[in-house]
């Protein structure tokens, strides 16, 4: 009999946010869910860690200096490299027009903050459940 899925390696995620405060909210969140986290404070820094690290998830604010996340967000999935990469956009904007931006960006969800821990948790597991189905990387975890 089985239990949970594990991946053999750690999932990777990517937080974008130019704001340290939220940046180390989520990173502490994550890290304790014994996730790996890589952080980038520009929509710039953030395509470049992209093509050289190639995380499992984004998950990517809207509002900063630069480039905005929507734009981030299209060029990820326009790119060959990154279109299979989940982005969750977190954003203090809550409206219809911000989710709608999201979606035609290309973003693949959406939540509203300030974002709980079990929120935000359910998010990055439900996405990372679409990255891994289907991979090698997932094995049964004999149940205890």
């Amino acid at each position: 009999m089985t239990t949970l899925l594990t991946p053999k390696r750690k999932a990777r995620i990517l937080i974008v946010d130019d704001e340290r405060d939220n940046r180390e909210l989520l990173e502490i969140v994550l890290r304790w869910d014994g996730l790996v986290v890589l952080a980038a404070t520009s929509g710039e820094e953030a395509l470049e860690l992209v093509a050289r690290e190639l995380p499992d998830l984004v998950l990517l604010d809207v509002m900063m200096p630069g480039m905005t996340g929507y734009e981030v967000a299209a060029v990820l999935k326009a790119d060959v490299a990154s279109q299979h990469i989940p982005i969750i956009i977190i954003s203090a904007l809550d409206d219809h027009t911000a989710r709608y931006l999201a979606t035609e960006a290309g973003a693949d969800d959406f939540i509203a903050k300030p974002v709980g821990r079990d929120k935000l948790l359910s998010h990055v597991w439900a996405a990372l459940g679409d990255v891994f189905a289907d991979s090698e990387r997932w094995r049964p975890k004999p149940a205890a």
